[in-house]
């Protein structure tokens, strides 16, 4: 029962640390007024990768093992640490989904950010990709998002013509 108690400690602080990686993915991001689409994209790159790293440390065969103890001891803290481990894994899929689903987008930022104010020809394209990615997005087609990344596109226009009107 020792054993089980420390063991217990030490989940019940692996617990407290994701709770709040969980938090902090979860808070309002700030970002600059003009920031670009691109800037989408590296947001949930950067988030996949930290949920990515957090889901191989609790899938490494350390945590394995303190865990099965714990199942042999019947401990209560696995109830925490099995929705936790739920959590985790919502939240790797969907920034792995959304990472997906914006390298669609990339091919456009490109030129979007470097054309002339006559970016017209991509426009098409750029908002039938948006558009997919809405009707198909398991995670990425809510308001919240969409909002985002249109003001980051809409954003990444106004600097490109104001990059264009200041060389002329």
């Amino acid at each position: 029962t020792e054993v089980t108690e420390k063991l217990e400690e030490v989940v019940m602080i692996w617990t407290k640390q994701i709770r709040q990686v969980l938090a902090e993915s979860e808070q309002i991001r700030r970002e600059a007024d003009d920031v670009g689409p691109s800037a989408e994209l590296e947001h949930w790159k950067s988030r996949m990768s930290s949920f990515n790293s957090l889901l191989d440390e609790i899938k490494s065969s350390r945590v394995k093992k303190i865990i099965s103890i714990l199942q042999a001891a019947r401990s209560k803290t696995l109830k925490q640490w099995k929705e936790l481990d739920g959590s985790i894994t919502i939240a790797a899929n969907e920034a792995k989904d959304n990472v997906r689903y914006l390298y669609t987008l990339d091919k456009f930022f490109g030129p979007l950010a470097n054309a002339s104010p006559v970016m017209m020809e991509h426009i098409p394209s750029l908002m039938n990709t948006v558009c997919m990615i809405y009707c198909t997005s398991p995670y990425y087609n809510t308001s919240e998002h969409m909002t985002s990344l249109f003001l980051k596109i809409t954003n990444q226009m106004i600097n490109t013509c104001k990059t264009y009107l200041c060389e002329g």
